[in-house]
């Protein structure tokens, strides 16, 4: 016959450490209840965007890349919604750049400094935010795209639009 020596009680240990956890790293349950549940109008939104369709000539929608890639995610209690497009381009970097410049101030958005280099394009307009980041191989390989010529030969390059979520959070660059 087996030797009883005592009984455990998962369920309220679990809950204990929980609870510790929040206690110590700051963070309240609320906070930890937050998710990405009602945001689908504003993804839609997002994705809806002209400015993801704007291109400069030459630019085509990259292979595998056909649909917007549209979401939400939420981190440390902070909830983003977002929507990104890649193209591939087979000019350089600053014709991107000005293409941009020119298309996001005329939709209203406001651009970063003339002398911010052509790497850095963030515009801002009303709590969201619009990057342009330029692909290159070793992140296309971090993100399990394989090795893609079409993109890095030239100026492959993704066009994104986030905004926070109830969070009083700015969205900004």
């Amino acid at each position: 016959m087996p030797l009883r020596t005592g009984t455990t009680r998962p369920i309220p240990l679990l809950l204990s450490i929980v609870l510790a956890a929040g206690a110590l790293t700051g963070c309240a349950l609320q906070e930890l209840a937050r998710d990405c549940g009602g945001t689908d109008d504003r993804v839609k939104e997002l994705a809806a965007l002209g400015i993801l369709d704007s291109r400069p000539a030459g630019a085509t929608v990259a292979r595998g890349f056909e649909e917007v890639d549209a979401g939400c995610w939420a981190d440390s209690g902070d909830v983003s919604v977002y929507a990104n497009r890649t193209y591939a381009f087979p000019g350089t970097r600053a014709e991107v750049a000005a293409h941009y410049r020119a298309a996001a101030e005329r939709d209203g958005w406001t651009p970063p400094a003339r002398d911010a280099s052509p790497d850095d394009l963030c515009f801002a307009k009303e709590r969201k935010s619009l990057r342009i980041d330029f692909l290159t191989a070793e992140g296309l390989a971090e993100e399990g795209h394989g090795s893609r010529p079409d993109l890095t030969t030239g100026a492959g390059y993704s066009i994104g639009v986030d905004s926070f979520v109830n969070s009083g959070v700015e969205a900004g660059c």
